[in-house]
């Protein structure tokens, strides 16, 4: 059976419709929409034979339809009209991306939040880590006796330190000594380098001055390897209990439960700038029905972030796609320059 325009245009009526109210959408306020030009009769066997090729479902409770996941699919690859930020959005999102590029971990929640917030929607965002990260700088601070603070700027300009129990006593005025062995040693090489210059200082310093070294290098490994893996940030789950489709809340903790659990499992896409999966096309059972969108940004050094919205299959993708795309460039900028795009003037 032929797709005519006549049927696509009340195919995208029914989306839209649907998405606004979240009612299956009746023959009556389809001809309103349409101006009138068709009439119900004719409109109701064009929806039956959109139900017969798999583009709307019909509730039985409901003489209405609603579109299926074979609709979203048309809607959004042919019939969705595109939508560009607006002024005031751009500003917003810019707004939202201001952070400092050493607090990796705080600027992707930040993110997340204000993804979230914008769209109404739960969000992800992921960072793949820098592989072959390495310490750029190393400091020492001495606590007492038996302990003290290992402080490491890495790479990317981040600080880790962490609070070192010391097992034999050590001289603090030999921390200097230390220090400058850490700076001139350990710096700059590879996690695996690391471990080898380790047993190559061993007869150069004191037994007491090699176990803390030793303890350092192995927190710093740990940092390091930990950086270079992806981070994966949720924020927003709390947004489903907002929507009809969650009402039932064993369905919404579910949902709720595996952004929180099993977010490794979220759906992580590798190529083109910006993917919509709609119900079904999601592989995890979790997300069958609900529909994601995810855009990819440029960290750098030829490696790329993901952004995500987790939503309803009715959820207005227009909007959802030019925000994410918004948030998308801003990420990039601010990874690129450590700096957000340009505030835009508005056109005289």
């Amino acid at each position: 059976m032929e797709l005519t325009d006549r049927k696509r245009q009340i195919l995208k009526v029914v989306v839209e419709d649907y998405i606004r109210t979240a009612e299956p959408v009746g023959s009556k306020a389809i001809a309103e929409q349409m101006g009138g030009s068709v009439s119900s009769a004719t409109i109701r066997n064009e929806l039956s034979d959109l139900v017969d090729l798999g583009y709307l479902e019909q509730p039985h409770t409901s003489a209405g339809r609603i579109p299926s996941p074979k609709g979203y699919r048309l809607y959004v690859n042919e019939l969705m009209e595109r939508q560009k930020l607006s002024i005031l959005e751009t500003e917003k999102i810019n707004e939202a991306l201001h952070g400092k590029m050493e607090q990796l971990d705080h600027l992707l929640s930040q993110a997340g939040r204000a993804i979230s917030s914008f769209v109404n929607y739960p969000a992800y965002v992921a960072a793949t880590g820098r592989k072959n990260l390495t310490a750029r700088r190393f400091d020492l601070l001495a606590v007492d006796e038996h302990s003290c603070i290992v402080v490491m700027m890495m790479g990317d300009n981040r600080v880790k330190s962490q609070l070192l129990r010391l097992q034999l006593k050590v001289d603090l005025e030999q921390m200097p000594t230390l220090v400058n062995l850490l700076n001139s040693h350990f710096t700059g090489v590879p996690t695996a380098e690391m471990n080898k210059r380790l047993m190559s200082v061993a007869e150069e310093i004191s037994p007491q001055l090699f176990l803390l070294l030793s303890q350092t290098i192995a927190y710093a490994v740990d940092v390091l390897e930990e950086a270079g893996q992806r981070e994966i940030i949720t924020a927003g789950a709390s947004q489903l209990l907002k929507l009809p489709e969650f009402r039932n809340a064993d369905k919404a903790h579910e949902l709720m439960n595996f952004l929180s659990e099993s977010k490794e499992n979220l759906p992580m896409p590798d190529d083109g700038p910006m993917q919509i999966l709609i119900g079904p096309e999601n592989v995890t059972d979790a997300l069958k029905d609900t529909s994601v969108v995810v855009a990819s940004y440029d960290i750098g050094d030829n490696m790329r972030g993901l952004i995500g919205v987790v939503g309803p299959t009715r959820m207005n993708y227009a909007t959802v796609a030019a925000r994410l795309s918004g948030f998308a460039e801003g990420l990039t900028r601010l990874f690129e320059k450590q700096e957000l795009p340009p505030k835009e003037e508005p056109k005289k």
